[in-house]
């Protein structure tokens, strides 16, 4: 949707008010904006705004503390020699969709950053782009520009057998991605998100370094995701299942905690990072057939505890998380057994501890009568998760 001149264009002089806009954004950042992020996003606006044409950033970053950094590329080479530079700030004047090695640029980026460092991005999402489109086009005529640019920036995009032939046209650039896939390679980035807010017709993200960035994990697009997941003895397994939520949405787990909290049973309360298929398909437990994998390579057995995520375990009581850890995961979870679903955490863990306890003493009988049960009630009583 947007485009980009050429690099190395300079467009018109430096102003010094553009020069004041940029020291009142370091200023927020040296006085503890983040007790005030909207503050700092709004310099951040305004920042953009006056920049906006500028390629050659270097007269600019002349005029910045050695320790903040504006960058307007589509990769992460320009960090390669800034591995522990301990930067304050980095300020992408480029949007993310224009990015082609985003993960990189991210990871890069976070390694050149102090512990508790600011990284400022934006990007205009999905959602935006179709709200354009649908104004332009009003009408039928929208919904068959938006589908097409759906699938050419979006599908074509991610798909294995043609993301060679996108990438070759487009090098990249302009492609959709979805407000709960940013959030999620945020945090797969080592970030946490502090401020979020939609200015000028994109998504602006206001960040801080929190931990190393993921390096070794390959991130899935497709229908299959590979979730890793605490099995026996607490070996970390990848566990297998049909996608039901935007990509990247398995890094989301700390955020979802943090703004939103748990719901009834256990589940986390709000979750859009479910699209509106998965919603369908884990009503009929169709999101589950590909766990069967784990079964059969000996990870999970029929009936045991659902395998979870490490930061979801840690939610557990240091008792429980012990527990949990000590016999093997399964597909069927015994708070199915029981007459009514759990209504919080605490009652998923005591159902828990509760077959643990029986399984330990009684293995095969346990599993047995738990099998029978669970059985009735999802085919009789129709139970099922969110």
């Amino acid at each position: 949707m947007r485009s980009h001149p050429p690099a190395c264009c300079l467009t018109g002089p430096i102003t010094r008010s553009r020069r004041r806009a940029w020291r009142k954004l370091r200023e927020e950042v040296a006085s503890g904006a983040l007790a005030t992020p909207e503050a700092l996003m709004e310099q951040y606006a305004q920042f953009n705004r006056a920049l906006e044409g500028y390629e050659d950033l270097k007269e600019i970053r002349a005029e910045l503390d050695e320790r903040s950094l504006v960058v307007n590329t589509d990769d992460g080479q320009v960090f390669d020699d800034l591995a522990g530079a301990e930067l304050s700030l980095v300020y992408s004047q480029r949007g993310l969709s224009y990015i082609r090695h985003l993960n990189t640029f991210l990871n890069k980026a976070n390694e050149a950053l102090a512990q508790g460092g600011y990284l400022v991005c934006h990007s205009r999402t999905s959602a935006l782009k179709r709200k354009v489109i649908m104004k332009v086009h009003p009408g039928v005529l929208g919904y068959i520009v938006f589908g097409l640019h759906f699938f050419w920036h979006r599908m074509c995009a991610r798909m294995r057998w043609t993301r060679w032939f996108y990438m070759a046209v487009t090098n990249g650039k302009n492609r959709s991605f979805t407000r709960v896939e940013l959030l999620g390679r945020m945090y797969r980035a080592g970030f946490e998100v502090l401020n979020e807010r939609y200015r000028d017709g994109d998504l602006y993200l206001l960040c801080r370094k929190i931990k190393a960035p993921i390096w070794d994990d390959d991130p899935s697009n497709g229908i299959f995701v590979k979730l890793n997941r605490v099995g026996y003895k607490g070996k970390i397994i990848g566990v297998y299942k049909l996608r039901t939520m935007h990509p990247y949405s398995e890094y989301l787990q700390p955020y979802m905690l943090k703004y939103w909290g748990l719901d009834e049973g256990g589940k986390f309360a709000n979750d859009y990072r479910v699209n509106p298929l998965g919603h369908l398909v884990r009503g009929k437990w169709i999101d589950e057939f590909p766990m069967l994998i784990n079964l059969f390579k000996g990870q999970l057995k029929l009936v045991g505890i659902r395998p979870l995520s490490p930061s979801y375990l840690a939610l557990y009581t240091p008792e429980m998380q012990a527990l949990h850890v000590s016999v093997k995961p399964g597909l069927l979870p015994p708070f199915y057994f029981e007459k009514e679903m759990p209504e919080s955490i605490e009652d998923v863990q005591a159902s828990e501890k509760a077959y643990i306890e029986a399984y330990k003493a009684h293995p095969f009988a346990t599993d047995w009568r738990y099998f029978w049960g669970i059985l009735g009630n999802i085919v009789l009583k129709r139970k099922h998760s969110k």
